[in-house]
C-alpha cells in the first residue's frame, strides 16, 4: 500500500492550498531577498528588484504556460477551453525562464540597469528557487522517471518518505525530481562560491554558468522523464532547447 504524502497543505474554505504553491512560491521569496541583498553590494536598489519581481512573476507563469501549451497544441487545439485551466496542470519553466527574460530586457532599458550585471545578481536565488520548487513536483508525484525496483531507490540511500512517494499506484519511479534538485542545489553551491572572487568572472558569466550548469543537467534529467514535450517524435524540447543554451552561451 502506498503512503503518499498529501499534496494539500491546508483548506481556506472552497479553497485548497496545495504544497506546490507554497514551495514555488517559498522559491520566489528566497531568490529575491537573495537579489535584494546582493543587490545593495553592487549600488542596485531593493526597489528595483520589487518592481521587477512584479511583473516578472506573473508574465514568467504565462509564459511558462504558453510554453507548454504550444508543445502540446494537438491537445489544446482540440479542447481550446483547457488552455486556460493551469490548475490542472501544464507549465514549463523554460518557458518561465524565456518570459522572465524578455521582462528583465526591458525593465533594465526603461531603468538604465546593466542587463547582465542584473542577471549575475538574480541568477544564483533563481537556482536556489529551483532548488526548492522541485519539492513541489515531489507532492503531487510528478516529473518523475521511468519504472524502477524499490531495491534500486533503497540503495541509493534516500529516505523512507521519498521511497513512498515515488510509489505510484504500486510502481516505483525514477525521482527525477530529486536528481535535479540537488544538480540545482550543487551548482548554486559552486556559483555563489566562485562569484565574489575577484577578477576570476567578468559581468555576465555569472549568469552563462548558470546557464551551461543547468543545461548540462537538464539535458540527461530530461532523457529519464515519462512526461516531456516532444518535437515530432524523436526529440525532446527541452533537450534541445538544453543543447542550444548550453551552445549560446558558450558562445556568448
Amino acid at each position: 500500500m502506498s503512503l503518499a504524502l498529501n499534496p494539500v497543505a491546508f483548506d481556506l474554505g472552497p479553497i485548497q492550498v496545495k504544497w506546490y504553491g507554497i514551495l514555488m512560491a517559498t522559491g520566489v521569496l528566497v531568490a529575491t531577498l537573495m537579489a535584494i541583498n546582493e543587490g545593495k553590494k553592487r549600488q542596485i536598489m531593493p526597489d528595483d528588484f520589487i518592481d521587477f519581481l512584479l511583473w516578472a512573476v506573473p508574465i514568467g507563469f504565462i509564459g511558462a504556460r504558453i510554453y507548454y501549451v504550444v508543445f502540446e497544441w494537438g491537445y489544446f487545439s482540440q479542447h481550446p477551453d483547457q488552455i486556460i485551466a493551469i490548475w490542472n496542470g501544464g507549465i514549463a519553466i523554460y518557458g518561465g525562464l524565456i518570459a522572465g527574460l524578455i521582462v528583465l530586457l526591458v525593465f533594465c532599458h526603461q531603468r538604465m540597469l546593466p542587463p547582465f550585471l542584473m542577471l549575475d545578481i538574480i541568477a544564483p536565488g533563481v537556482m536556489a528557487a529551483q532548488v526548492i520548487a522541485r519539492w513541489g513536483n515531489f507532492m503531487n508525484q510528478e516529473a518523475h522517471g521511468g519504472p524502477v525496483t524499490r531495491q534500486f531507490l533503497e540503495n541509493l540511500y534516500l529516505p523512507e518518505f521519498i521511497i513512498e512517494q515515488m510509489n505510484i499506484n504500486g510502481t516505483y519511479y525514477h525521482p527525477t525530481f530529486l536528481y535535479e534538485s540537488l544538480w540545482s542545489l550543487l551548482g548554486f553551491v559552486l556559483i555563489v562560491t566562485i562569484r565574489n572572487r575577484k577578477q576570476l568572472l567578468r559581468q555576465g558569466e555569472v549568469a552563462l554558468s548558470y546557464v551551461l550548469w543547468y543545461s548540462v543537467g537538464r539535458f540527461f534529467i530530461e532523457g529519464m522523464r515519462t512526461d516531456s514535450l516532444w518535437i515530432g517524435e524523436w526529440i525532446r524540447v527541452s533537450q534541445a532547447l538544453s543543447l542550444a543554451l548550453f551552445i549560446g552561451a558558450i558562445v556568448v
